[in-house]
């Protein structure tokens, strides 16, 4: 019964988080800022949920399954390396950041630090694909990061308490009281 439970929360979190990716493309974000692949990161407040809500594990997976569908659905080869290696690089942080430092950094540091290393993991990636040139682009992408990074922290504080009003997402939070996580 239990791991019906995590995989039904786990398939249910890939869903939103495809939803919010794609719902995120229909925002025309280059009016605003006229920058090739700055985008807002909705997808990383599923991220964020599982990573305070859910173990690290159900969060990788969610990780991983919301970018191989994506790039399945909405994008191409190119783009779904790009999204795995923006995503495993903050994700990687995002894990690192709120273990190491629960009680010194806020969920704000948390996802701008994700933000951050999700721009750096699709640079890395620009490398591979194209050339070592785009390296040039890092520092205005790291720019970007922090209005983004501090824009999805703050949709995801101002969700996650509404979220445990709801009875599917009520467990989620009732079960991270009982393991004592932040």
């Amino acid at each position: 019964m239990k791991n019906t439970r995590r995989l039904t929360r786990c398939a249910a979190l890939i869903a939103l988080s495809l939803a919010l990716s794609w719902a995120e493309r229909l925002i025309p974000l280059e009016f605003l800022i006229p920058l090739p692949g700055v985008k807002l990161g909705f997808a990383n407040i599923v991220t964020l949920f599982a990573l305070v809500f859910l173990d690290k594990r159900s969060a990788f997976a969610i990780l991983v399954c919301r970018c191989l569908l994506a790039g399945l659905l909405f994008g191409t080869g190119v783009s779904l390396l790009f999204s795995l290696c923006g995503g495993l690089a903050a994700f990687g942080i995002m894990a690192l950041l709120l273990r190491f430092t629960p009680h010194r950094l806020t969920l704000y540091g948390v996802s701008v630090g994700g933000a951050a290393a999700h721009n750096a993991g699709q640079m890395l990636a620009a490398v591979l694909v194209l050339s070592p040139a785009v390296l040039s682009y890092l520092p205005l992408m790291l720019v970007f990061s922090v209005p983004c990074g501090l824009f999805t922290a703050f949709v995801a504080l101002y969700l996650f308490p509404r979220l445990e009003r709801l009875p599917f997402f009520a467990a989620f939070a009732r079960e991270t009281r009982e393991k004592g996580t932040p």
